[in-house]
């Protein structure tokens, strides 16, 4: 009962007498039929609370308190209380001393005033080992966390870090607001995270179901869903944002879908099924889903290339131009067309395995070298006019190229790349060396099938 009356807030005087120990005030015996009447009014709720918070900070039971604004049956009890009128005015003051003697002297609590709040409110517990108990409820509570606190690889070291920074920055705290509800939460959140990556990928219902308490247990909204999904950007290094879609792509950074069509990834010039082959020999896009990726017997290979390379862009417009420029004899293309998708990075790591090169080109800016990265956690990639050479080449002979915006990040296929972005500050998108990127793939051109 440590609350405020909700009535305005009072003034106290308290003299400098040493605190009690909260501990030793035994609360009996007392005359609890007489105490009730006398101290048990509703109208002194306030006066009991007011001692009681008290008797919880450590504070001595003198002086006065001061309600503001009293109503008539506040100042009925008072009077009762103390067996004569309390002074007219706004306010209603009461000293605790007072009261203290009352309770004494009647032998209604020959404890005092100390013993008849216990009495009436229950144990009293100061406020420092209130908040010492709690402390210990939540470090018991993030214990789970210790599962992660020993990497072994590379991604047990991202955890790691992030089980630290969860600590520290309260994120479990405002999720879970107590430590009972805190040690669940984290168990299964920690439970979630040392499944992940998923591959191939599930949707996140089927996980859930296996892994967690049910279907549901990672539906938006939910605080478990909101702790593992920081912990899984942490994991696969998914940059931040916002919004419906970008929670899509973050969860499916890890291998977990909404579902299995909403997933994509565009092509050119991949073989493998009579519908692929089919736009192939058209040198038409297309576009795969993630469910056809992972239902076909044989997922699709890259069409035949003298050295076995599947080239990789950023952008679409990429894409368009090689497939209006070279047709059925442009090599396997693929776009990312932004963050990589679950299907990118399902496509991508089949073709892989397969004993494909991937080479990749991005945007020379911060956000291209992050999806880079990103990529690069996945799939193992050489750069396609993609160093910092090429990037100084470029940002020489391009004019009106617009500033670079948004913060540093590191270049780890080439470091020298993340210092001469900074150097020059200018981006470079990809349309801005198109010409370049059409005549590499027109040097590595197939040769275009016969048609019956």
């Amino acid at each position: 009962m440590d609350v405020n009356p909700t009535a305005s807030p009072d003034t106290e005087r308290a003299e400098a007498e040493p605190a009690a120990d909260v501990a030793q005030v035994d609360a009996g015996p007392v005359d609890a039929e007489r105490l009730g009447r006398l101290l048990g009014d509703p109208g002194l709720a306030w006066l009991v609370d007011r001692a009681r918070q008290r008797m919880a900070r450590g504070r001595p039971l003198t002086g006065a308190v001061t309600l503001a604004r009293p109503d008539a049956s506040q100042r009925h009890a008072a009077e009762s209380l103390l067996g004569r009128a309390p002074r007219a005015g706004g306010s209603l003051t009461v000293r605790l001393d007072t009261v203290d003697a009352v309770l004494r002297r009647s032998g209604v609590s020959p404890g005092g005033l100390a013993a008849a709040v216990i009495a009436l409110t229950g144990p009293v517990t100061p406020h420092a080992e209130a908040r010492s108990r709690e402390e210990r409820a939540w470090t018991e509570a993030y214990g789970p966390l210790t599962a992660l606190a020993a990497p072994t690889d590379h991604e047990g070291e991202r955890l790691a870090g992030w089980a630290e920074r969860v600590r520290r920055d309260g994120l479990i705290r405002r999720l879970a607001r107590t430590p009972e509800a805190a040690g669940p939460l984290v168990a299964d959140a920690v439970r979630a995270l040392r499944a992940l990556p998923v591959s191939p990928p599930v949707s996140r219902a089927a996980f859930a179901a296996r892994h967690l308490s049910g279907a549901h247990a990672l539906d938006e909204g939910t605080p478990l869903a909101a702790l593992v999904l920081s912990g899984l950007r942490a994991l696969t290094g998914f940059p931040d944002g916002s919004g419906t879609e970008w929670r899509r792509e973050a969860w499916a950074s890890a291998g977990l879908l909404k579902d299995d069509l909403s997933s994509t990834v565009l092509a050119l010039n991949l073989r493998g099924t009579p519908a692929l082959d089919w736009m192939a020999d058209a040198g038409e896009p297309t576009v795969l889903t993630l469910r056809h990726l992972s239902r076909l017997a044989s997922v699709p290979a890259p069409a035949p290339t003298a050295t076995g390379t599947v080239h990789v862009c950023e952008n679409p417009a990429v894409l368009s131009a090689a497939a209006d420029t070279l047709g059925p004899s442009c090599p396997p293309l693929v776009c990312l067309q932004g963050q990589p998708s679950a299907a990118a990075l399902t496509l991508l790591r089949t073709l892989s395995a397969q004993g494909a090169e991937i080479r990749y080109h991005g945007d020379f800016d911060w956000g291209g070298v992050r999806i880079a990265t990103a990529l690069r956690r996945s799939v193992p990639w050489r750069p396609w006019r993609y160093t910092a050479a090429d990037y100084r080449t470029a940002a020489a002979r391009t004019t009106g190229a617009p500033h670079l915006t948004g913060s540093p990040a590191d270049t780890p296929w080439d470091p020298a790349l993340a210092a001469a972005l900074t150097e020059h500050g200018l981006r470079i998108e990809e349309e801005a060396v198109l010409g370049e990127l059409l005549s590499d793939l027109e040097s590595a051109a197939c040769p275009t099938p016969s048609r019956p």
